[in-house]
């Protein structure tokens, strides 16, 4: 024993100068040791999707320009460390040479897309769902406070035209295309989370590849629909005196009786417009997600919301405007699915009262007449002008030259 622990008094001895030299030596300023490390302050903050600043870090990427020899120490590496290395594929700064062309082809690592997925899959369905859930429940109670609007006079058995025949198919043509969307988009949404623990994989890949399929090619025909109800219904949905009074005695819901109003009243106009705004919104992000990387807009978009100081007043961070291509994509995404979130909602209360929240609202898009009474409760200025269009010509009378 006392020979081992001589043994090992020595070699303590011997170590002892290289220990020192090495605690005492200055490492150069290029060295790996010189990295900044990501703080425990940048971590935190990447969790919770707060910008974090990576400018010293995006530095770091090597210079293979000035790269040792072959023969000298770390020559076979170009110059560029591993860590440099995948910094420089991190931040878009890596000479990356592909066989595949396209935007996106060149970018290997961009790290926003976890955001993207907790994002999607947490408070996006969460609050969605929220926001569809509690829209039916505030019509079912106003359901059953108020009931069904009645016509309150007596009905007259005569008919006005109130939609032609080339109106009522713009009109379930967006209907129709918008509520197979709305389901489709729903079953891609939310599938993964409520779907395959009821059903199992297999039944809901079937329902998946279906629904892709389905919401791809139908959408073609709501942006069709959309543009023949604008152009059809604009000059009828313009702003004008009767609808500030519609608005101020809440159209008669709450009430007996209902303010006068052309062919569509502030109600309606309302409808009109958050379909005709929202829709496009959807139809332009969807138009990026049918045609990946090729539609970019959302850079764009900050740099001109930036330049009105617009984050800066609400005490925000400047937007991003050096997005990657999937970046572009993944913010597609995500605000195509929050605006079909709003629409739907103001949509199922259109339904509600086109259907059962009031009487004889349905004829209008059923068959396209509506019974003169309900015209004159609900729609007295269209209801007059439409009784004159409708009167026959007195005898003698010819046409104005």
């Amino acid at each position: 024993m006392k020979t081992l622990y001589s043994c090992l008094v020595l070699l303590a001895l011997a170590l002892a100068p290289l220990t020192a030299s090495a605690q005492d030596a200055v490492l150069p300023a290029d060295t790996e040791a010189a990295t900044p490390a990501p703080t425990l302050e940048d971590i935190l903050r990447r969790q919770e999707g707060l910008e974090v600043d990576n400018s010293d870090r995006a530095r770091l990427i090597g210079d293979p320009d000035n790269a040792a020899s072959a023969s000298d120490q770390l020559g076979t590496l170009g110059g560029a460390s591993d860590p440099d290395l995948w910094r420089a594929l991190r931040f878009d700064e890596a000479d990356v040479t592909t066989q595949a062309r396209g935007p996106a082809a060149r970018t290997l690592m961009q790290d926003s897309g976890m955001w993207w997925l907790q994002l999607r899959q947490g408070p996006l369905i969460t609050y969605g769902g929220y926001l569809l859930l509690g829209t039916l429940a505030l019509l079912a109670l106003f359901f059953l406070i108020r009931g069904r609007i009645r016509i309150e006079g007596e009905k007259t058995g005569r008919r006005l035209v109130r939609f032609k025949a080339v109106e009522r198919f713009g009109h379930w043509l967006l209907a129709g295309s918008f509520i197979l969307l709305g389901i489709t988009g729903l079953i891609s949404l939310m599938g993964r989370k409520f779907l395959i623990p009821a059903f199992g994989h297999e039944a809901f890949s079937t329902l998946a590849i279906a629904s892709k399929w389905i919401h791809n090619n139908v959408s073609w025909a709501f942006m069709l629909a959309l543009v023949m109800i604008f152009v059809m219904w604009v000059i009828h949905n313009l702003p004008d005196r009767t609808d500030l009074n519609w608005i101020l005695k809440g159209g008669g819901i709450f009430s007996k009786g209902h303010p006068p109003a052309k062919k569509f009243n502030a109600g309606q106009k309302l409808i009109f417009w958050s379909v005709i705004v929202l829709g496009a919104s959807i139809s332009a992000s969807g138009l990026a997600l049918l045609f990946p990387f090729e539609l970019p807009m959302f850079a764009a978009t900050f740099e001109k919301i930036n330049a009105l100081g617009l984050p800066q007043m609400l005490g925000y961070a400047p937007l991003p405007t050096d997005l990657a291509p999937h970046q572009e994509m993944q913010y597609s995404q995500l605000w195509h699915t929050i605006v079909s979130f709003v629409l739907m909602a103001i949509v199922l209360a259109h339904i509600y009262i086109g259907t059962v929240g009031m009487e004889g609202a349905y004829d209008a898009m059923g068959d396209g007449t509506v019974d003169e009474q309900w015209a004159r409760e609900h729609h007295s200025i269209w209801a007059e002008k439409a009784k004159v269009e409708k009167a026959p010509a007195p005898k003698g009378a010819t046409p104005a030259e």
